[in-house]
């Protein structure tokens, strides 16, 4: 047992003397094969002879989205963004047309939904069941506008004799006015107006005739639109909370806060302006009405139902039914009549524009003309008469929707945004969120649009 540890001794010194003539000839083999590599070349310019005096040595070339003005690439994103949103909404307007009828129903269903859902709110407050409140309101509001519409047109049947005598006996007054007034007309030229009109009414058969079957067609659709509408308005009103829950179900998951939020602000505006639009819309009938029925004007009453319904259509409405009770006046009661209505029109619409829609509507829905006109205008050429009357409610509560989400994403991004190093809860302001734009000093609605089963 003696002889081990020196063996052992031993086989450790062999092993160590093994390793050290390894790493010797390692360190040879190095060098051998250092020394027999050709040096490189030193690092200095190339000299004007080692390229042909024709030619420029190659210059690198930068990125070319580098090469780009800044300015320039900032137009082409810009620009391509603009015209995927420019064929996203011509597609959408384009299905929207393909499927007027529905919209407009739906559209004017949600209109009704606003103005009769506070009636079956109250409804249910007092005991009555929601079924029977939805049932009870939605039927007595198209009553009311089904009568409105059968006395305007029982008042124009039972007048229309004594309505052309006296159109008949305008025109002469009219034509005597003409010829003793100080513009020089003469009866030739009077009767070349009337066998003008004469003419273009005689060419115009068949295309007065083909309107008239179009006509048919018209009654048709509206006849569908109006029994959309009744159904659409029913639901609404009824079950209007689970329609607007299972449509945030649509809504991806990351904005689904957003809109949750923006909807009853939408919903509140929409309310507001169609209530607000009622309440002016009636003033101006009411005032307009009792200024032509003293001037003795026939049918002050249908007239008067005109303007109302007209006054739902922004500065159109206003003028259209403005001028055809000037007409009617002049037609039948003469030019210092007529002159008088305009003088009547007038006031009544300054006041309006100037006292009682700031009142009334006051700044939840405040859109600048210049937006309202382009908005009927561009509702008008999409889709009538029904497009210039949904333009500004839509504007208004896209207005709404808008201010509000800027508001929230702003509130999220510095709600979320790190703290600086060492602040506290007392040294943080804290994150007010600034109202939404077209909802100023406006509560918030306990329930989402349409919210009726609260």
């Amino acid at each position: 047992m003696s002889r081990v540890p020196g063996w052992l001794g031993r086989l450790g010194a062999g092993l160590s003397e093994m390793s050290e003539r390894l790493d010797e000839r390692r360190v040879e083999v190095q060098r051998e094969s250092a020394e027999s590599e050709p040096a490189p070349p030193e690092a200095s310019a190339p000299s004007p002879e080692a390229f042909p005096q024709d030619s420029v040595p190659p210059v690198p070339r930068p990125d070319p989205a580098h090469a780009v003005p800044w300015g320039v690439r900032v137009a082409a994103e810009a620009g391509w963004r603009l015209l995927v949103l420019a064929g996203t909404l011509w597609v959408l307007i384009r299905v929207i047309s393909a499927v007027q009828l529905v919209v407009m129903a739906f559209v004017v269903a949600l209109l009704l939904t606003a103005l009769l859902q506070p009636t079956v709110a109250r409804l249910k407050r007092a005991g009555v069941p929601g079924g029977a409140a939805t049932a009870l309101t939605a039927i007595l509001g198209f009553v009311v506008i089904g009568l409105m519409g059968w006395f305007v047109t029982w008042q124009v049947m039972a007048n229309i004799d004594n309505l052309s005598d006296q159109v008949q006996g305008g025109i002469d007054d009219l034509r005597r006015w003409l010829l003793n007034s100080p513009f020089h007309v003469t009866d030739k030229q009077i009767n070349g107006i009337a066998q003008n009109l004469r003419d273009a009414i005689g060419n115009n058969t068949d295309s007065i005739t083909s309107a008239g079957l179009e006509g048919v067609t018209v009654v048709v659709e509206a006849l569908t639109g109006i029994l959309l509408a009744f159904f659409s308005t029913l639901f609404l009103l009824y079950d209007g909370r689970r329609i607007w829950e299972w449509t945030l179900k649509l809504v991806p998951a990351a904005a689904r806060p957003g809109v949750a939020g923006a909807g009853p602000r939408a919903w509140a505006t929409l309310t507001a302006y169609v209530r607000g639009t009622v309440i002016v819309a009636l003033i101006d009938a009411i005032f307009i009405g009792l200024g032509i029925y003293f001037l003795n004007v026939p049918m002050a009453v249908p007239l008067a139902v005109f303007i109302f319904l007209f006054s739902f259509i922004p500065l159109v409405g206003a003028v259209a039914s403005g001028a055809l009770a000037v007409v009617v006046a002049l037609v039948t009661q003469g030019v210092f009549a007529a002159v008088m209505t305009l003088l009547v029109v007038l006031a009544v619409q300054q006041i309006e524009g100037h006292i009682l829609q700031p009142f009334i509507l006051g700044r939840a829905v405040r859109v600048h003309p210049l937006a309202v006109v382009l908005s009927v205008a561009a509702g008008g050429m999409v889709a009538g008469i029904g497009g210039a009357i949904v333009a500004v409610p839509l504007v208004a509560v896209t207005n709404t929707v808008v201010g509000y989400l800027h508001t929230y994403s702003r509130e999220q991004a510095l709600r979320h945004a790190p703290r600086p190093r060492g602040a506290t809860a007392s040294n943080v302001a804290p994150v007010t969120a600034a109202p939404a734009s077209g909802a100023e000093q406006q509560p918030e609605p306990a329930a989402e649009p349409p919210a009726t089963d609260a």
